[in-house]
């Protein structure tokens, strides 16, 4: 199989591990730093992995010539379907947590919601382990970018469980995440499969990366910085146009 960089799965497994001890990350006003990581995973998806799109789709229509009657931009709807999927498991998390302080009920009902969200996410870093697998042949600078990117998206996504479930998190989500971001980047390794499936695989995660993004940004309550969003953004969207 050639050589193997393991880098990349390190530093985001060790980003699941001790993100969520970065104290300085947390509270309201929500952090200038969370804030324009979420700018940078959100350019780094505009930016990088839409055009990726682009030549996916052109992939699909010459693999999978039914695609093109089908419908003329299918691998773009594949990115609203991961949109829409995790703005329903999300939509779902939050009316269960309202139910459950109308119900005075949240120690015993909290752990389904738990895992479900938590499955989610592990499902979620599963496809990125794998599609961090078969980059292993892009050049170390398409790598790191990457890295970097889903890196920071990950601090924006453990602050938000952490959020959420506090003490569940600590002691069992975050090992929940590495193994299932381990066990995608394994699969990616004892097994290849079609570029057809990495596109869509890659078109379901970009959709899920600008949701799980604006979802932490946008509720009031948060208190977000805009301009730390944008700076983020605008920064790492100038670094990828340089390269």
């Amino acid at each position: 199989m050639g050589h193997v960089s393991v880098w990349p799965i390190l530093v985001l497994a060790l980003i699941h591990f001790f993100g969520s001890r970065l104290r300085f990350l947390a509270g309201v006003p929500r952090s200038v730093w969370l804030s324009g990581a979420g700018g940078v995973s959100v350019a780094y998806v505009f930016m990088h992995l839409f055009p990726e799109l682009h030549r996916g789709q052109e992939h699909l229509q010459e693999h999978v010539p039914w695609v093109e009657e089908f419908l003329e931009h299918h691998i773009y709807l594949v990115a609203l379907l991961g949109l829409m999927v995790f703005y329903g498991l999300e939509r779902s998390v939050v009316s269960e947590k309202r139910k459950q302080a109308k119900e005075q009920q949240e120690q015993k009902s909290s752990q389904g919601v738990f895992w479900l969200h938590i499955g989610s996410f592990a499902l979620y870093n599963a496809i990125i382990g794998y599609i961090l697998y078969q980059r292993e042949e892009d050049p170390t600078e398409t790598a790191l970018l990457f890295t970097i990117a889903m890196g920071l998206h990950f601090l924006v996504n453990d602050f938000g469980l952490l959020e959420h479930h506090r003490n569940n998190y600590k002691k069992y989500g975050r090992w929940v995440l590495v193994l299932a971001l381990v066990a995608g980047w394994t699969v990616g390794y004892v097994k290849e499969v079609s570029e057809t499936i990495v596109v869509i695989l890659t078109a379901f995660i970009g959709g899920g990366v600008i949701l799980n993004v604006l979802k932490e940004e946008l509720p009031e309550e948060r208190k977000s910085r805009y301009w730390a969003f944008a700076l983020g953004a605008g920064l790492y969207t100038i670094l990828l146009l340089s390269l």
